[in-house]
C-alpha cells in the first residue's frame, strides 16, 4: 500500500505526540502511591509502548516505498 505524503506526515505527528504522553505517563507513575492508579498509567505505558511501535512499523513501510 502507498502512503500518500500527507498521510506520512499524520502519523509521524502521532507518534511526536504519543511520545510525548509515554514520557509523561512513566514520569508521573513513579510519583503515584494509589496502587489503582498506577496499574491504570501502567496499562497506558503498556497501549502507548504498542502504539508507537505501530507507528514506527508504518513509517519505515513508507520510507521503504519512497
Amino acid at each position: 500500500m502507498d502512503y500518500a505524503l500527507h498521510e506520512v506526515l499524520e502519523v509521524q505527528e502521532m507518534a511526536a505526540f504519543k511520545t510525548t504522553c509515554l514520557t509523561k505517563s512513566k514520569t508521573m507513575r513513579a510519583l503515584v502511591s494509589d496502587p489503582e492508579l498506577k496499574e491504570i498509567m501502567q496499562q497506558d505505558i503498556n497501549t502507548s509502548t504498542r502504539q508507537l511501535e505501530e507507528y514506527s512499523s508504518i513509517l519505515s513501510k513508507a520510507k521503504e516505498m519512497h
